[in-house]
Protein backbone atom coordinates (compact mmCIF):
# COMPACT_ATOMS: atom_id res chain seq x y z
CA UNK A 1 0.00 0.00 0.00
CA UNK A 2 2.89 1.94 0.78
CA UNK A 3 4.47 1.56 -2.79
CA UNK A 4 1.55 2.09 -4.44
CA UNK A 5 1.07 5.24 -2.32
CA UNK A 6 4.30 6.55 -3.37
CA UNK A 7 3.72 5.37 -7.17
CA UNK A 8 0.76 7.29 -7.04
CA UNK A 9 2.63 10.69 -5.95
CA UNK A 10 5.23 10.47 -8.40
CA UNK A 11 2.84 9.66 -11.06
CA UNK A 12 1.22 13.24 -10.29
CA UNK A 13 4.64 14.73 -9.86
CA UNK A 14 5.31 13.58 -13.13
CA UNK A 15 1.97 14.57 -14.57
CA UNK A 16 2.49 18.14 -13.53
CA UNK A 17 6.02 18.38 -14.48
CA UNK A 18 5.11 17.51 -17.95
CA UNK A 19 2.09 19.84 -18.14
CA UNK A 20 4.72 22.92 -16.99
CA UNK A 21 7.14 21.71 -19.70
CA UNK A 22 4.04 21.46 -22.23
CA UNK A 23 2.81 25.36 -21.36
CA UNK A 24 6.40 26.84 -21.55
CA UNK A 25 6.71 25.01 -24.89
CA UNK A 26 3.45 26.49 -25.90
CA UNK A 27 4.15 30.16 -24.23
CA UNK A 28 7.47 29.77 -26.48
CA UNK A 29 5.69 29.48 -29.61
CA UNK A 30 3.51 31.81 -29.18
CA UNK A 31 6.18 34.54 -28.55
CA UNK A 32 8.06 33.08 -31.74
CA UNK A 33 4.74 33.79 -33.42
CA UNK A 34 4.66 29.82 -34.76
CA UNK A 35 1.58 29.49 -33.24
CA UNK A 36 -1.45 31.38 -32.40
CA UNK A 37 -3.05 32.51 -28.85
CA UNK A 38 -6.15 32.81 -27.80
CA UNK A 39 -6.84 36.98 -26.67
CA UNK A 40 -9.64 38.08 -25.05
CA UNK A 41 -9.00 42.02 -25.33
CA UNK A 42 -12.30 42.71 -23.11
CA UNK A 43 -11.15 39.90 -19.93
CA UNK A 44 -7.96 41.59 -20.37
CA UNK A 45 -9.12 45.24 -19.15
CA UNK A 46 -11.48 43.44 -16.51
CA UNK A 47 -8.12 42.31 -15.01
CA UNK A 48 -6.21 45.33 -15.38
CA UNK A 49 -8.70 47.11 -13.64
CA UNK A 50 -8.73 44.37 -10.73
CA UNK A 51 -5.42 45.13 -10.59
CA UNK A 52 -5.57 48.73 -10.50
CA UNK A 53 -8.70 48.00 -7.64
CA UNK A 54 -6.53 45.31 -5.33
CA UNK A 55 -3.46 48.06 -5.38
CA UNK A 56 -6.01 51.08 -4.87
CA UNK A 57 -7.33 48.74 -2.30
CA UNK A 58 -4.20 47.75 -0.50
CA UNK A 59 -2.47 51.36 -0.29
CA UNK A 60 -6.00 52.54 1.56
CA UNK A 61 -5.62 49.85 3.60
CA UNK A 62 -1.79 50.45 4.61
CA UNK A 63 -3.06 54.48 4.92
CA UNK A 64 -5.94 53.31 7.13
CA UNK A 65 -3.77 51.34 9.50
CA UNK A 66 -1.03 54.36 9.76
CA UNK A 67 -3.63 56.24 10.70
CA UNK A 68 -4.65 54.18 13.42
CA UNK A 69 -1.20 53.85 14.66
CA UNK A 70 -1.02 58.07 14.44
CA UNK A 71 -4.24 58.33 16.49
CA UNK A 72 -2.81 56.19 18.74
CA UNK A 73 0.44 58.23 19.02
CA UNK A 74 -1.41 61.28 19.29
CA UNK A 75 -3.57 60.06 22.08
CA UNK A 76 -0.14 59.04 24.39
CA UNK A 77 1.29 62.66 23.30
CA UNK A 78 -1.94 63.84 24.03
CA UNK A 79 -2.27 62.27 27.81
CA UNK A 80 1.63 63.22 28.34
CA UNK A 81 0.85 66.77 27.55
CA UNK A 82 -2.29 66.69 30.02
CA UNK A 83 -0.20 65.29 32.81
CA UNK A 84 2.54 68.25 32.09
CA UNK A 85 -0.28 70.38 32.83
CA UNK A 86 -1.68 69.14 35.94
CA UNK A 87 1.72 68.91 37.29
CA UNK A 88 2.65 72.61 36.17
CA UNK A 89 -0.50 74.11 37.77
CA UNK A 90 0.79 74.92 40.72
CA UNK A 91 -0.38 76.66 43.53
CA UNK A 92 1.95 79.26 44.27
CA UNK A 93 1.41 80.26 40.52
CA UNK A 94 1.34 84.45 40.23
CA UNK A 95 -2.13 85.51 40.92
CA UNK A 96 -3.23 82.10 42.07
CA UNK A 97 -3.86 82.95 45.51
CA UNK A 98 -6.39 85.39 44.31
CA UNK A 99 -8.79 82.98 43.81
CA UNK A 100 -11.35 81.76 46.04
CA UNK A 101 -11.47 78.33 47.23
CA UNK A 102 -14.77 77.96 44.75
CA UNK A 103 -12.55 78.85 42.27
CA UNK A 104 -10.02 76.67 42.63
CA UNK A 105 -12.34 73.79 43.36
CA UNK A 106 -13.61 74.24 39.65
CA UNK A 107 -10.36 74.25 38.13
CA UNK A 108 -9.63 71.09 39.43
CA UNK A 109 -12.59 68.89 39.18
CA UNK A 110 -12.60 70.57 35.52
CA UNK A 111 -9.08 69.60 34.84
CA UNK A 112 -9.60 66.02 36.48
CA UNK A 113 -12.85 65.64 34.27
CA UNK A 114 -10.35 66.51 31.31
CA UNK A 115 -7.84 64.39 31.75
CA UNK A 116 -10.74 61.41 31.98
CA UNK A 117 -13.09 62.69 29.51
CA UNK A 118 -10.12 62.92 27.22
CA UNK A 119 -8.79 59.77 27.51
CA UNK A 120 -12.20 58.07 26.92
CA UNK A 121 -12.97 59.73 23.63
CA UNK A 122 -9.84 59.26 22.20
CA UNK A 123 -9.91 55.09 23.36
CA UNK A 124 -13.44 55.42 21.72
CA UNK A 125 -12.40 57.21 18.58
CA UNK A 126 -9.35 54.70 18.00
CA UNK A 127 -11.84 51.48 18.15
CA UNK A 128 -14.24 53.20 15.93
CA UNK A 129 -12.04 53.65 13.24
CA UNK A 130 -10.65 49.84 13.79
CA UNK A 131 -14.05 48.09 14.41
CA UNK A 132 -16.20 49.97 11.49
CA UNK A 133 -14.33 51.39 8.14
CA UNK A 134 -10.51 49.10 9.08
CA UNK A 135 -12.70 46.07 9.61
CA UNK A 136 -15.02 46.76 6.20
CA UNK A 137 -12.23 47.70 4.20
CA UNK A 138 -10.29 43.99 5.46
CA UNK A 139 -13.41 42.30 4.31
CA UNK A 140 -13.29 43.82 0.93
CA UNK A 141 -9.63 42.85 0.34
CA UNK A 142 -9.86 39.21 1.71
CA UNK A 143 -11.98 38.39 -1.64
CA UNK A 144 -8.91 39.65 -3.96
CA UNK A 145 -6.05 36.98 -3.18
CA UNK A 146 -9.02 33.79 -4.66
CA UNK A 147 -9.77 36.01 -7.73
CA UNK A 148 -5.89 36.77 -8.04
CA UNK A 149 -5.19 32.64 -7.86
CA UNK A 150 -8.45 31.95 -10.37
CA UNK A 151 -7.52 34.09 -12.66
CA UNK A 152 -3.91 32.56 -12.75
CA UNK A 153 -5.52 29.23 -12.89
CA UNK A 154 -7.43 30.73 -15.99
CA UNK A 155 -4.30 31.90 -17.86
CA UNK A 156 -2.63 28.85 -16.98
CA UNK A 157 -5.85 26.62 -18.52
CA UNK A 158 -6.21 28.72 -21.18
CA UNK A 159 -2.32 27.90 -22.39
CA UNK A 160 -3.60 24.01 -22.24
CA UNK A 161 -6.28 25.03 -23.87
CA UNK A 162 -4.26 26.43 -26.77
CA UNK A 163 -1.90 23.31 -26.26
CA UNK A 164 -4.61 20.67 -26.54
CA UNK A 165 -5.99 22.50 -29.77
CA UNK A 166 -2.59 22.93 -31.60
CA UNK A 167 -1.58 19.37 -31.32
CA UNK A 168 -4.78 18.09 -31.98
CA UNK A 169 -4.41 20.16 -35.19
CA UNK A 170 -1.27 19.36 -36.43
CA UNK A 171 -3.04 15.17 -35.83
CA UNK A 172 -5.38 15.87 -38.27
CA UNK A 173 -2.94 17.73 -40.80
CA UNK A 174 -0.78 15.35 -40.44
CA UNK A 175 -0.06 13.07 -43.68
CA UNK A 176 0.38 9.36 -41.59
CA UNK A 177 -3.06 10.26 -39.67
CA UNK A 178 -3.57 7.54 -36.40
CA UNK A 179 -6.95 7.70 -35.68
CA UNK A 180 -6.39 6.87 -32.29
CA UNK A 181 -4.11 9.80 -31.77
CA UNK A 182 -6.57 11.61 -33.08
CA UNK A 183 -9.58 10.82 -30.95
CA UNK A 184 -7.29 11.22 -27.84
CA UNK A 185 -6.29 14.76 -28.72
CA UNK A 186 -9.31 15.91 -29.39
CA UNK A 187 -10.88 13.85 -26.33
CA UNK A 188 -8.11 15.87 -23.99
CA UNK A 189 -8.87 19.10 -26.61
CA UNK A 190 -12.87 19.14 -25.11
CA UNK A 191 -11.89 18.36 -21.85
CA UNK A 192 -8.96 21.40 -21.35
CA UNK A 193 -11.71 23.58 -23.42
CA UNK A 194 -14.17 22.72 -20.91
CA UNK A 195 -12.27 23.89 -17.61
CA UNK A 196 -11.08 26.63 -18.97
CA UNK A 197 -14.62 28.12 -20.44
CA UNK A 198 -15.91 27.50 -16.89
CA UNK A 199 -13.11 29.75 -15.22
CA UNK A 200 -13.91 32.24 -17.91
CA UNK A 201 -17.66 32.74 -17.46
CA UNK A 202 -17.30 32.30 -14.04
CA UNK A 203 -14.19 35.66 -13.39
CA UNK A 204 -16.33 37.65 -16.63
CA UNK A 205 -19.22 37.66 -14.08
CA UNK A 206 -17.55 38.39 -10.81
CA UNK A 207 -15.21 40.83 -11.98
CA UNK A 208 -17.52 43.69 -13.27
CA UNK A 209 -19.40 43.09 -10.20
CA UNK A 210 -16.56 43.24 -7.75
CA UNK A 211 -15.09 46.85 -10.05
CA UNK A 212 -18.70 48.44 -9.52
CA UNK A 213 -18.33 47.82 -5.55
CA UNK A 214 -15.41 49.51 -5.47
CA UNK A 215 -17.14 52.74 -5.32
CA UNK A 216 -19.76 51.79 -2.23
CA UNK A 217 -16.34 50.31 -0.47
CA UNK A 218 -14.69 53.64 -0.54
CA UNK A 219 -17.76 55.64 0.38
CA UNK A 220 -19.03 53.79 3.64
CA UNK A 221 -14.94 53.94 4.44
CA UNK A 222 -14.38 57.40 4.51
CA UNK A 223 -17.71 58.55 5.39
CA UNK A 224 -17.66 56.17 8.28
CA UNK A 225 -13.91 57.81 9.19
CA UNK A 226 -15.53 61.18 8.21
CA UNK A 227 -18.22 60.76 11.22
CA UNK A 228 -16.12 59.74 14.01
CA UNK A 229 -13.53 62.58 13.10
CA UNK A 230 -16.46 64.71 13.50
CA UNK A 231 -17.85 63.69 16.85
CA UNK A 232 -14.25 62.89 18.23
CA UNK A 233 -13.44 66.71 17.35
CA UNK A 234 -16.31 67.93 18.31
CA UNK A 235 -15.93 66.59 22.02
CA UNK A 236 -12.53 67.60 21.86
CA UNK A 237 -13.28 70.61 21.07
CA UNK A 238 -15.94 71.37 24.15
CA UNK A 239 -12.99 69.90 26.41
CA UNK A 240 -10.66 71.96 24.89
CA UNK A 241 -12.93 75.29 25.52
CA UNK A 242 -13.09 74.38 29.15
CA UNK A 243 -9.61 74.18 29.89
CA UNK A 244 -9.22 77.51 27.34
CA UNK A 245 -11.79 79.15 29.86
CA UNK A 246 -9.61 77.80 33.09
CA UNK A 247 -6.55 79.62 31.37
CA UNK A 248 -8.41 82.56 30.94
CA UNK A 249 -9.60 83.22 34.44
CA UNK A 250 -6.27 82.29 35.67
CA UNK A 251 -4.96 85.01 33.37
CA UNK A 252 -7.62 87.40 34.50
CA UNK A 253 -6.78 87.09 38.08
CA UNK A 254 -3.13 87.58 37.23
CA UNK A 255 -3.57 90.64 35.68
CA UNK A 256 -6.16 91.78 38.44
CA UNK A 257 -3.83 91.42 40.95
CA UNK A 258 -0.89 93.15 38.60
CA UNK A 259 -2.46 96.28 38.30
CA UNK A 260 -3.64 96.12 41.95
CA UNK A 261 -0.22 95.98 42.84
CA UNK A 262 0.76 99.11 40.22
CA UNK A 263 -2.26 101.04 41.34
CA UNK A 264 -0.47 100.51 45.39
CA UNK A 265 3.14 101.74 44.53
CA UNK A 266 1.82 104.75 42.76
CA UNK A 267 -0.72 105.67 45.17
CA UNK A 268 2.26 105.37 48.02
CA UNK A 269 4.41 107.21 45.42
CA UNK A 270 2.26 110.05 45.92
CA UNK A 271 2.44 110.24 49.43
CA UNK A 272 6.04 110.13 49.69
CA UNK A 273 7.28 112.89 48.13
CA UNK A 274 10.97 112.94 50.09
CA UNK A 275 11.44 109.55 48.49
CA UNK A 276 10.17 110.38 44.88
CA UNK A 277 12.81 113.43 45.03
CA UNK A 278 15.84 111.28 46.74
CA UNK A 279 16.24 109.19 43.75
CA UNK A 280 19.05 110.14 41.48
CA UNK A 281 18.71 111.54 38.01
CA UNK A 282 20.89 108.65 36.71
CA UNK A 283 18.23 105.70 38.01
CA UNK A 284 15.61 104.42 35.81
CA UNK A 285 12.41 106.20 36.26
CA UNK A 286 9.46 104.29 36.66
CA UNK A 287 6.31 104.54 34.40
CA UNK A 288 3.86 106.89 36.13
CA UNK A 289 0.92 105.84 37.07
CA UNK A 290 -2.42 108.76 35.53
CA UNK A 291 -1.55 112.25 36.64
CA UNK A 292 -3.51 113.46 39.78
CA UNK A 293 -6.97 114.42 39.10
CA UNK A 294 -7.14 118.39 38.90
CA UNK A 295 -10.40 120.76 39.30
CA UNK A 296 -11.58 122.98 36.71
CA UNK A 297 -8.54 125.40 35.66
CA UNK A 298 -8.50 129.08 36.91
CA UNK A 299 -6.71 131.50 35.82
CA UNK A 300 -3.51 132.46 36.49
CA UNK A 301 -3.31 136.05 38.65
CA UNK A 302 -2.22 138.80 36.01
CA UNK A 303 0.90 140.31 36.22
CA UNK A 304 -0.58 143.85 37.41
CA UNK A 305 -2.50 142.23 40.26
CA UNK A 306 1.11 139.80 41.36
CA UNK A 307 2.58 143.65 41.63
CA UNK A 308 -0.25 144.74 43.93
CA UNK A 309 0.16 141.74 45.73
CA UNK A 310 3.57 142.26 46.56
CA UNK A 311 3.61 146.48 47.48
CA UNK A 312 0.79 145.70 49.66
CA UNK A 313 2.63 142.75 51.84
CA UNK A 314 5.40 145.08 52.00
CA UNK A 315 2.98 148.12 53.23
CA UNK A 316 1.94 145.42 56.17
CA UNK A 317 4.01 144.42 59.30
CA UNK A 318 3.35 141.11 60.04
CA UNK A 319 2.10 140.52 63.49
CA UNK A 320 2.78 137.79 65.29
CA UNK A 321 0.72 135.15 64.14
CA UNK A 322 1.88 136.04 60.96
CA UNK A 323 5.50 135.23 62.00
CA UNK A 324 4.40 132.20 63.42
CA UNK A 325 2.74 130.75 59.85
CA UNK A 326 5.49 132.33 57.86
CA UNK A 327 8.29 130.24 60.24
CA UNK A 328 6.12 126.81 59.24
CA UNK A 329 4.28 127.62 55.65
CA UNK A 330 4.55 128.44 51.91
CA UNK A 331 5.58 131.85 53.02
CA UNK A 332 9.10 130.77 54.00
CA UNK A 333 9.73 128.53 51.23
CA UNK A 334 8.96 131.90 49.09
CA UNK A 335 11.06 133.89 51.15
CA UNK A 336 14.09 131.07 50.69
CA UNK A 337 13.28 131.12 46.84
CA UNK A 338 13.30 134.91 46.78
CA UNK A 339 16.74 134.69 48.49
CA UNK A 340 17.95 132.18 45.85
CA UNK A 341 16.87 134.35 42.79
CA UNK A 342 18.23 137.17 44.33
CA UNK A 343 21.56 137.04 42.11
CA UNK A 344 19.46 137.84 39.16
CA UNK A 345 19.94 133.85 37.50
CA UNK A 346 17.26 132.78 38.93
CA UNK A 347 13.29 133.73 38.60
CA UNK A 348 12.16 135.07 41.39
CA UNK A 349 9.70 132.66 43.66
CA UNK A 350 12.15 129.50 42.31
CA UNK A 351 12.22 126.49 44.84
CA UNK A 352 14.20 123.89 43.64
CA UNK A 353 14.93 122.41 39.69
CA UNK A 354 13.15 118.80 38.25
CA UNK A 355 13.80 116.88 35.68
CA UNK A 356 11.31 115.39 33.24
CA UNK A 357 11.61 111.74 33.06
CA UNK A 358 8.15 110.63 31.52
CA UNK A 359 6.90 112.44 28.27
CA UNK A 360 3.69 114.95 29.78
CA UNK A 361 0.87 115.82 26.89
CA UNK A 362 -0.70 119.48 28.27
CA UNK A 363 -4.36 119.03 28.29
CA UNK A 364 -5.42 122.42 29.41
CA UNK A 365 -4.48 126.19 29.28
CA UNK A 366 -2.16 126.38 31.88
CA UNK A 367 -0.56 123.51 31.65
CA UNK A 368 3.21 122.70 31.24
CA UNK A 369 4.48 120.37 28.68
CA UNK A 370 7.11 118.04 28.83
CA UNK A 371 9.55 115.61 27.27
CA UNK A 372 11.75 113.51 28.58
CA UNK A 373 14.77 115.10 30.19
CA UNK A 374 13.53 119.07 30.09
CA UNK A 375 14.88 120.59 33.34
CA UNK A 376 12.02 122.98 34.79
CA UNK A 377 12.26 125.48 37.63
CA UNK A 378 9.50 124.71 40.17
CA UNK A 379 7.99 127.97 41.13
CA UNK A 380 5.93 128.88 44.83
CA UNK A 381 2.51 129.42 43.82
CA UNK A 382 1.20 133.37 43.97
CA UNK A 383 -1.68 132.12 46.21
CA UNK A 384 -0.93 128.78 48.12
CA UNK A 385 -4.44 127.86 47.87
CA UNK A 386 -4.65 127.38 44.03
CA UNK A 387 -1.94 124.54 44.16
CA UNK A 388 -3.84 121.07 43.49
CA UNK A 389 -2.26 118.03 45.24
CA UNK A 390 0.30 116.03 43.06
CA UNK A 391 0.63 119.27 41.03
CA UNK A 392 3.63 121.80 40.76
CA UNK A 393 4.22 125.08 39.10
CA UNK A 394 7.34 125.81 37.09
CA UNK A 395 8.53 127.28 34.06
CA UNK A 396 10.87 125.57 31.45
CA UNK A 397 14.62 126.26 32.35
CA UNK A 398 15.36 126.61 28.86
CA UNK A 399 12.88 129.34 28.24
CA UNK A 400 14.36 131.43 31.44
CA UNK A 401 17.67 131.36 30.54
CA UNK A 402 16.65 132.71 26.63
CA UNK A 403 14.01 134.99 27.49
CA UNK A 404 14.51 135.77 31.47
CA UNK A 405 10.63 135.85 32.21
CA UNK A 406 8.06 133.44 33.51
CA UNK A 407 4.96 134.54 30.83
CA UNK A 408 5.40 130.88 29.65
CA UNK A 409 5.02 128.78 32.80
CA UNK A 410 2.67 127.00 33.88
CA UNK A 411 1.36 123.62 36.23
CA UNK A 412 2.48 119.73 35.87
CA UNK A 413 2.46 116.62 37.16
CA UNK A 414 4.76 116.29 39.79
CA UNK A 415 5.15 112.35 39.44
CA UNK A 416 6.48 112.44 35.63
CA UNK A 417 9.78 114.19 37.49
CA UNK A 418 12.48 114.16 39.58
CA UNK A 419 13.87 116.25 41.69
CA UNK A 420 18.28 117.26 40.77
Amino acid sequence: MAEMGKGGTAGKLAISVQKRLTRAQEKVMQKLGKADETRDAAFEEMVANFNKQMTEGGKLQKDLKAYLLAVKTMHDASRRLQDCLADMYEPDWFGKEEMDALTEEMIEKEMDNNLEDTDTLWLDYHQNIMDKPLTSLDSYLAQFPDIKARIAKRDRKMVDFDSARHHFSSLQKGKKKDEAKIAKAEEELGRAQKIFEELNVELQDELPSLWDNRVGVYVNTFQGLAGHQEKFHGEMSKLSQNLNDIMTKLEEQRELKKDASAAAKTGEGSRSEGTNHSESASSAPKRPGPPPSRPAARPAPSPDLRQQRADSAEDEEPDADSAVTAATGPTTTQQNAVTNGSDGDLPPGFLYKVKAVHEYAATDGDELELKIGDDVLVLAFDNPDEQDDGWLLGVLEAHWLQNKDTSAKGVFPENFTQKV
